[in-house]
Protein backbone atom coordinates (compact mmCIF):
# COMPACT_ATOMS: atom_id res chain seq x y z
CA UNK A 1 0.00 0.00 0.00
CA UNK A 2 1.46 3.57 -0.40
CA UNK A 3 -0.25 6.65 1.60
CA UNK A 4 0.48 10.46 1.46
CA UNK A 5 0.85 12.47 4.60
CA UNK A 6 0.25 15.66 4.69
CA UNK A 7 2.71 17.89 5.61
CA UNK A 8 6.12 19.24 4.52
CA UNK A 9 9.71 19.30 6.18
CA UNK A 10 10.23 21.74 8.93
CA UNK A 11 11.48 21.03 12.15
CA UNK A 12 7.63 20.34 13.64
CA UNK A 13 6.51 17.63 15.65
CA UNK A 14 3.90 16.79 12.63
CA UNK A 15 7.06 15.83 9.89
CA UNK A 16 8.76 14.10 12.96
CA UNK A 17 5.91 12.10 13.06
CA UNK A 18 6.14 11.27 9.22
CA UNK A 19 9.25 10.15 9.25
CA UNK A 20 8.88 7.93 11.90
CA UNK A 21 5.72 6.14 9.99
CA UNK A 22 7.63 6.30 6.67
CA UNK A 23 10.37 4.39 8.88
CA UNK A 24 8.07 1.94 10.79
CA UNK A 25 5.52 1.51 8.30
CA UNK A 26 7.88 0.13 5.51
CA UNK A 27 8.63 -3.13 7.61
CA UNK A 28 4.79 -3.68 6.57
CA UNK A 29 5.08 -3.55 3.34
CA UNK A 30 3.56 0.40 3.39
CA UNK A 31 4.95 3.31 1.18
CA UNK A 32 4.19 6.42 3.26
CA UNK A 33 4.80 9.94 1.01
CA UNK A 34 4.39 13.52 2.23
CA UNK A 35 2.75 16.09 0.14
CA UNK A 36 2.68 20.19 1.02
CA UNK A 37 1.21 22.54 -0.51
CA UNK A 38 2.29 26.73 -0.39
CA UNK A 39 4.92 29.15 -0.19
CA UNK A 40 6.57 27.23 2.85
CA UNK A 41 6.31 23.92 1.50
CA UNK A 42 8.10 24.95 -2.01
CA UNK A 43 10.86 27.18 0.42
CA UNK A 44 11.45 23.89 2.51
CA UNK A 45 11.95 21.63 -0.73
CA UNK A 46 14.64 23.64 -2.06
CA UNK A 47 16.33 24.48 1.51
CA UNK A 48 19.45 22.96 0.90
CA UNK A 49 18.87 21.37 5.26
CA UNK A 50 15.85 18.86 3.80
CA UNK A 51 17.22 18.16 0.67
CA UNK A 52 17.04 14.12 1.67
CA UNK A 53 13.68 14.46 1.87
CA UNK A 54 12.84 15.63 -1.80
CA UNK A 55 12.87 11.42 -2.34
CA UNK A 56 10.76 11.42 0.14
CA UNK A 57 7.63 13.25 -0.95
CA UNK A 58 6.65 16.31 -3.29
CA UNK A 59 5.47 19.63 -3.10
CA UNK A 60 1.76 20.44 -5.56
CA UNK A 61 0.97 23.63 -7.79
CA UNK A 62 2.78 26.36 -7.28
CA UNK A 63 3.80 28.98 -4.43
CA UNK A 64 1.18 31.62 -5.29
CA UNK A 65 -1.34 29.65 -6.07
CA UNK A 66 -5.19 30.69 -4.64
CA UNK A 67 -6.92 28.14 -2.26
CA UNK A 68 -9.35 26.90 -5.35
CA UNK A 69 -6.08 26.39 -7.65
CA UNK A 70 -4.14 24.77 -4.10
CA UNK A 71 -7.06 22.13 -3.85
CA UNK A 72 -6.98 21.05 -7.33
CA UNK A 73 -3.23 20.34 -7.39
CA UNK A 74 -3.62 18.43 -4.09
CA UNK A 75 -6.85 16.91 -5.49
CA UNK A 76 -4.40 15.88 -8.66
CA UNK A 77 -1.28 14.75 -7.09
CA UNK A 78 -3.50 12.08 -5.39
CA UNK A 79 -5.59 10.93 -8.06
CA UNK A 80 -1.95 10.44 -10.48
CA UNK A 81 0.41 9.57 -7.38
CA UNK A 82 -1.50 5.87 -7.03
CA UNK A 83 -2.29 6.72 -3.59
CA UNK A 84 -4.23 4.05 -1.49
CA UNK A 85 -4.94 6.50 1.80
CA UNK A 86 -3.87 9.90 2.47
CA UNK A 87 -3.00 10.64 6.34
CA UNK A 88 -4.56 14.26 7.44
CA UNK A 89 -2.86 16.51 10.29
CA UNK A 90 -6.08 18.21 10.86
CA UNK A 91 -5.70 22.36 11.45
CA UNK A 92 -2.55 21.73 9.94
CA UNK A 93 -3.82 23.04 6.43
CA UNK A 94 -7.20 24.00 5.55
CA UNK A 95 -6.82 23.39 2.21
CA UNK A 96 -5.24 19.50 3.09
CA UNK A 97 -8.31 19.12 5.83
CA UNK A 98 -10.96 19.90 3.99
CA UNK A 99 -9.80 17.74 0.52
CA UNK A 100 -10.64 15.06 2.83
CA UNK A 101 -14.46 15.85 1.84
CA UNK A 102 -13.47 15.92 -1.76
CA UNK A 103 -11.65 12.72 -2.16
CA UNK A 104 -12.82 9.49 -3.68
CA UNK A 105 -14.62 6.96 -1.27
CA UNK A 106 -12.89 4.25 -2.16
CA UNK A 107 -9.57 6.35 -0.96
CA UNK A 108 -8.45 5.46 2.83
CA UNK A 109 -8.21 8.87 4.69
CA UNK A 110 -6.75 8.29 8.54
CA UNK A 111 -7.32 11.74 10.34
CA UNK A 112 -4.51 12.52 13.14
CA UNK A 113 -5.50 14.76 15.90
CA UNK A 114 -1.99 16.25 17.29
CA UNK A 115 -3.65 18.96 19.85
CA UNK A 116 -6.67 19.75 22.64
CA UNK A 117 -7.64 23.26 21.55
CA UNK A 118 -11.41 23.96 20.43
CA UNK A 119 -10.22 24.70 17.42
CA UNK A 120 -8.51 21.91 16.80
CA UNK A 121 -11.38 20.10 17.41
CA UNK A 122 -14.05 22.05 15.23
CA UNK A 123 -11.66 21.40 12.46
CA UNK A 124 -11.83 17.19 13.34
CA UNK A 125 -15.47 17.78 13.89
CA UNK A 126 -15.83 18.89 9.97
CA UNK A 127 -14.55 16.34 8.37
CA UNK A 128 -15.76 13.48 10.94
CA UNK A 129 -17.88 11.98 8.70
CA UNK A 130 -15.49 12.07 5.66
CA UNK A 131 -12.57 9.60 7.27
CA UNK A 132 -12.13 6.17 7.85
CA UNK A 133 -10.57 6.46 10.82
CA UNK A 134 -9.37 8.86 13.54
CA UNK A 135 -5.93 8.58 15.17
CA UNK A 136 -5.38 10.37 18.36
CA UNK A 137 -1.88 11.11 19.92
CA UNK A 138 -3.15 11.45 23.85
CA UNK A 139 -6.11 9.51 25.53
CA UNK A 140 -7.65 13.22 26.42
CA UNK A 141 -7.94 13.85 22.86
CA UNK A 142 -10.34 10.66 22.09
CA UNK A 143 -12.40 11.29 25.07
CA UNK A 144 -12.73 14.63 24.37
CA UNK A 145 -13.88 13.81 20.82
CA UNK A 146 -15.90 11.00 21.39
CA UNK A 147 -17.50 12.78 24.53
CA UNK A 148 -18.59 16.36 23.11
CA UNK A 149 -18.12 15.79 19.23
CA UNK A 150 -20.09 12.81 18.38
CA UNK A 151 -16.86 10.73 17.25
CA UNK A 152 -17.90 6.98 17.18
CA UNK A 153 -15.77 4.83 19.70
CA UNK A 154 -15.12 2.42 17.01
CA UNK A 155 -13.63 4.45 14.11
CA UNK A 156 -11.27 6.02 16.97
CA UNK A 157 -8.14 4.88 18.27
CA UNK A 158 -5.11 6.30 20.79
CA UNK A 159 -1.63 5.85 19.26
CA UNK A 160 0.91 7.87 21.07
CA UNK A 161 3.28 9.42 19.16
CA UNK A 162 7.16 7.65 18.92
CA UNK A 163 10.57 9.64 19.96
CA UNK A 164 13.89 9.33 17.85
CA UNK A 165 16.12 7.09 20.44
CA UNK A 166 19.51 8.53 19.40
CA UNK A 167 22.59 7.43 20.99
CA UNK A 168 22.59 9.39 24.33
CA UNK A 169 25.93 10.80 25.69
CA UNK A 170 27.25 9.01 28.80
CA UNK A 171 26.00 11.09 31.75
CA UNK A 172 28.41 12.36 34.36
CA UNK A 173 27.60 10.95 37.81
CA UNK A 174 25.61 14.23 39.65
CA UNK A 175 27.34 14.25 43.15
CA UNK A 176 25.28 15.34 46.28
CA UNK A 177 24.83 19.08 46.39
CA UNK A 178 25.63 19.58 42.48
CA UNK A 179 23.57 22.62 40.91
CA UNK A 180 20.66 21.51 38.65
CA UNK A 181 20.91 22.43 35.41
CA UNK A 182 17.32 22.67 33.95
CA UNK A 183 16.59 22.65 30.20
CA UNK A 184 13.77 24.57 28.26
CA UNK A 185 13.64 23.12 25.32
CA UNK A 186 11.09 23.74 21.84
CA UNK A 187 8.99 26.82 20.02
CA UNK A 188 9.46 29.78 22.01
CA UNK A 189 5.82 30.91 22.08
CA UNK A 190 3.71 31.68 25.03
CA UNK A 191 0.42 30.85 24.32
CA UNK A 192 1.00 27.03 24.16
CA UNK A 193 4.14 26.96 25.45
CA UNK A 194 3.97 29.20 28.67
CA UNK A 195 7.59 30.29 27.94
CA UNK A 196 7.45 33.48 29.56
CA UNK A 197 6.69 32.03 33.27
CA UNK A 198 10.39 30.39 32.98
CA UNK A 199 12.10 33.72 34.56
CA UNK A 200 8.97 33.42 37.63
CA UNK A 201 9.81 30.15 38.24
CA UNK A 202 14.01 30.32 37.83
CA UNK A 203 14.08 33.52 40.23
CA UNK A 204 11.74 31.44 43.44
CA UNK A 205 15.02 28.78 43.17
CA UNK A 206 18.48 29.10 44.56
CA UNK A 207 20.80 30.63 42.68
CA UNK A 208 23.10 28.30 42.15
CA UNK A 209 20.45 26.64 39.43
CA UNK A 210 20.43 27.70 36.13
CA UNK A 211 18.74 27.39 32.98
CA UNK A 212 19.67 26.93 29.12
CA UNK A 213 16.74 28.03 26.77
CA UNK A 214 16.88 25.94 23.57
CA UNK A 215 14.66 26.81 20.44
CA UNK A 216 13.55 29.75 18.27
CA UNK A 217 9.70 31.43 17.99
CA UNK A 218 7.93 34.03 18.10
CA UNK A 219 8.34 35.25 21.93
CA UNK A 220 12.07 34.68 21.81
CA UNK A 221 12.75 38.63 22.61
CA UNK A 222 9.82 39.01 25.24
CA UNK A 223 11.77 36.10 26.88
CA UNK A 224 15.06 37.53 26.90
CA UNK A 225 13.77 41.05 28.67
CA UNK A 226 12.44 39.01 31.01
CA UNK A 227 14.74 37.35 31.80
CA UNK A 228 17.82 40.33 31.84
CA UNK A 229 17.24 40.61 35.79
CA UNK A 230 18.70 36.82 35.68
CA UNK A 231 22.08 37.72 34.11
CA UNK A 232 23.91 34.73 33.61
CA UNK A 233 21.88 32.50 35.41
CA UNK A 234 20.20 31.86 31.72
CA UNK A 235 21.83 31.09 28.67
CA UNK A 236 20.14 31.02 25.69
CA UNK A 237 21.36 28.75 22.76
CA UNK A 238 19.39 29.03 19.80
CA UNK A 239 17.65 26.33 17.54
CA UNK A 240 18.48 23.01 18.32
CA UNK A 241 18.66 20.33 15.56
CA UNK A 242 16.91 17.15 15.91
CA UNK A 243 20.51 15.17 16.04
CA UNK A 244 21.72 17.92 18.88
CA UNK A 245 19.17 16.96 21.06
CA UNK A 246 20.03 13.80 23.22
CA UNK A 247 23.61 15.40 23.94
CA UNK A 248 21.69 18.52 24.98
CA UNK A 249 19.58 16.49 27.35
CA UNK A 250 22.52 15.35 28.59
CA UNK A 251 24.12 18.11 29.79
CA UNK A 252 21.00 19.11 31.86
CA UNK A 253 19.15 17.32 34.57
CA UNK A 254 15.59 18.86 34.31
CA UNK A 255 13.36 19.40 31.11
CA UNK A 256 10.44 22.21 32.21
CA UNK A 257 7.62 22.64 30.63
CA UNK A 258 5.14 24.92 31.82
CA UNK A 259 3.04 24.55 28.76
CA UNK A 260 -0.86 25.68 28.98
CA UNK A 261 -2.17 23.15 26.17
CA UNK A 262 -0.30 20.14 24.38
CA UNK A 263 -1.75 17.06 22.59
CA UNK A 264 1.47 14.91 23.60
CA UNK A 265 4.64 16.19 24.57
CA UNK A 266 7.52 14.65 22.49
CA UNK A 267 10.52 16.56 24.44
CA UNK A 268 9.44 15.06 27.78
CA UNK A 269 9.91 11.48 26.43
CA UNK A 270 13.18 12.38 25.22
CA UNK A 271 14.25 13.78 28.00
CA UNK A 272 13.55 10.71 30.16
CA UNK A 273 15.17 8.60 27.51
CA UNK A 274 18.44 10.97 28.45
CA UNK A 275 17.98 11.00 31.90
CA UNK A 276 16.95 14.30 32.13
CA UNK A 277 14.34 14.44 34.56
CA UNK A 278 10.78 15.72 33.27
CA UNK A 279 9.42 18.87 35.24
CA UNK A 280 5.70 19.57 33.21
CA UNK A 281 2.52 20.64 33.48
CA UNK A 282 -0.05 18.53 34.30
CA UNK A 283 -2.28 18.43 31.17
CA UNK A 284 -5.34 15.77 32.15
CA UNK A 285 -4.47 12.58 29.72
CA UNK A 286 -1.92 14.54 28.07
CA UNK A 287 1.06 15.17 30.22
CA UNK A 288 0.38 12.64 32.77
CA UNK A 289 0.15 9.85 30.49
CA UNK A 290 3.60 10.87 29.08
CA UNK A 291 5.10 11.34 32.75
CA UNK A 292 4.28 9.17 35.49
CA UNK A 293 4.72 11.62 38.99
CA UNK A 294 6.64 10.32 41.16
CA UNK A 295 8.05 7.79 39.25
CA UNK A 296 9.66 9.03 35.53
CA UNK A 297 8.95 12.76 36.60
CA UNK A 298 7.27 15.89 38.54
CA UNK A 299 4.03 17.49 37.12
CA UNK A 300 2.37 20.51 38.49
CA UNK A 301 -0.85 22.91 37.95
CA UNK A 302 -0.95 24.54 34.90
CA UNK A 303 0.05 28.23 35.40
CA UNK A 304 1.08 27.36 39.33
CA UNK A 305 4.46 29.23 39.38
CA UNK A 306 4.89 28.01 42.66
CA UNK A 307 4.26 24.76 42.41
CA UNK A 308 6.77 24.45 39.46
CA UNK A 309 9.16 26.15 41.76
CA UNK A 310 8.44 23.88 44.48
CA UNK A 311 8.85 20.74 42.33
CA UNK A 312 12.35 21.28 41.25
CA UNK A 313 13.11 22.52 44.95
CA UNK A 314 11.97 18.75 45.58
CA UNK A 315 15.14 17.74 43.16
CA UNK A 316 16.92 20.06 45.00
CA UNK A 317 16.76 18.91 48.38
CA UNK A 318 16.60 15.13 47.30
CA UNK A 319 19.15 14.40 45.10
CA UNK A 320 18.52 10.62 45.38
CA UNK A 321 14.73 11.54 44.16
CA UNK A 322 16.47 12.41 41.20
CA UNK A 323 18.59 9.90 40.60
CA UNK A 324 15.78 7.56 40.71
CA UNK A 325 13.20 9.54 38.19
CA UNK A 326 16.50 10.00 36.06
CA UNK A 327 17.03 6.07 35.99
CA UNK A 328 13.70 4.79 35.75
CA UNK A 329 12.90 7.30 32.39
CA UNK A 330 16.05 6.05 30.76
CA UNK A 331 14.80 2.33 31.56
CA UNK A 332 10.63 3.09 30.47
CA UNK A 333 10.75 5.65 27.47
CA UNK A 334 12.08 3.46 24.67
CA UNK A 335 9.71 0.87 25.13
CA UNK A 336 6.68 2.89 25.92
CA UNK A 337 7.12 5.21 23.06
CA UNK A 338 9.60 3.66 20.02
CA UNK A 339 8.81 3.79 16.36
CA UNK A 340 8.32 -0.12 16.56
CA UNK A 341 5.30 -0.15 19.05
CA UNK A 342 3.53 3.14 16.90
CA UNK A 343 4.29 1.54 13.59
CA UNK A 344 2.65 -1.25 14.39
CA UNK A 345 -0.39 -0.07 15.39
CA UNK A 346 -0.86 1.82 12.60
CA UNK A 347 -0.32 -1.43 10.81
CA UNK A 348 -2.98 -2.60 12.53
CA UNK A 349 -5.37 -0.13 11.79
CA UNK A 350 -4.96 0.06 8.25
CA UNK A 351 -5.02 -3.47 7.98
CA UNK A 352 -8.05 -3.40 10.04
CA UNK A 353 -10.11 -0.74 7.60
CA UNK A 354 -8.57 -1.65 4.57
CA UNK A 355 -10.33 -5.25 4.72
CA UNK A 356 -13.47 -3.29 6.00
CA UNK A 357 -13.52 -0.20 4.51
CA UNK A 358 -16.33 2.09 7.13
CA UNK A 359 -19.13 3.41 5.15
CA UNK A 360 -18.24 7.34 4.79
CA UNK A 361 -20.22 10.44 3.59
CA UNK A 362 -20.70 10.87 -0.23
CA UNK A 363 -17.56 13.12 -1.88
CA UNK A 364 -18.36 16.38 -2.70
CA UNK A 365 -17.35 17.48 -6.25
CA UNK A 366 -14.28 19.53 -6.35
CA UNK A 367 -16.98 22.37 -8.17
CA UNK A 368 -18.58 22.15 -4.36
CA UNK A 369 -15.40 23.54 -2.83
CA UNK A 370 -15.56 25.86 0.11
CA UNK A 371 -14.24 25.40 3.38
CA UNK A 372 -16.65 24.11 5.78
CA UNK A 373 -17.04 26.53 9.45
CA UNK A 374 -14.88 24.36 11.62
CA UNK A 375 -12.22 25.41 9.18
CA UNK A 376 -13.06 28.64 9.00
CA UNK A 377 -11.78 31.62 11.84
CA UNK A 378 -14.32 31.36 14.49
CA UNK A 379 -14.81 34.11 17.50
CA UNK A 380 -12.58 32.55 19.43
CA UNK A 381 -9.60 34.25 17.36
CA UNK A 382 -10.88 37.42 18.33
CA UNK A 383 -10.62 36.87 21.58
CA UNK A 384 -7.09 38.88 23.03
CA UNK A 385 -4.18 36.15 23.95
CA UNK A 386 -4.35 37.23 27.52
CA UNK A 387 -8.01 36.28 27.90
CA UNK A 388 -7.53 33.33 26.15
CA UNK A 389 -4.90 32.09 27.92
CA UNK A 390 -6.27 32.92 31.34
CA UNK A 391 -9.12 30.82 30.33
CA UNK A 392 -7.41 27.82 29.17
CA UNK A 393 -5.81 27.55 32.83
CA UNK A 394 -9.03 28.04 34.37
CA UNK A 395 -10.46 24.82 32.23
CA UNK A 396 -7.50 23.22 33.01
CA UNK A 397 -7.35 23.07 36.88
CA UNK A 398 -11.26 22.77 36.73
CA UNK A 399 -11.06 19.52 34.56
CA UNK A 400 -8.03 18.31 37.20
CA UNK A 401 -10.15 19.10 40.19
CA UNK A 402 -13.11 17.51 38.59
CA UNK A 403 -10.83 13.89 38.09
CA UNK A 404 -9.78 14.20 41.74
CA UNK A 405 -13.29 14.33 42.79
CA UNK A 406 -14.86 11.54 41.63
CA UNK A 407 -15.36 8.61 43.40
CA UNK A 408 -12.97 5.44 42.97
Amino acid sequence: MKFAFFVYPHLGGTFTVFRHLRMGLAAFGIDVRWLGIGPAAHAAARHPDWQAERETGAVCGLPGDDEPALARALFAAIENGGFDGVFVNVHADSVQTNIARHLPSSLLRILVVHNITPGTYAAAAAIREHVHATVCVSRRIEADLIGRYRFRPQRIVTVPNAADFLPVPARAPRADGQPLRILSLGRVEDQAKGVLWLPDILRRLPPSVRMTVAGDGPDLARLRQRCAFLGDRVRFAGAVLPSAVPALMAEHDILLGPSRFEGFMITAVEAMAAGCVPVISRIRGVTDSVVTEGETGLLFPVGDIRAAASAIQRLVDHPALWRTLSRRGVATAPDRFGVARMAGDYAALLDRISAEPPLVARPLSMDEWQLPSGLRPGLRTHLPVPIKNLLRGIRERVRIRDQTAEPA
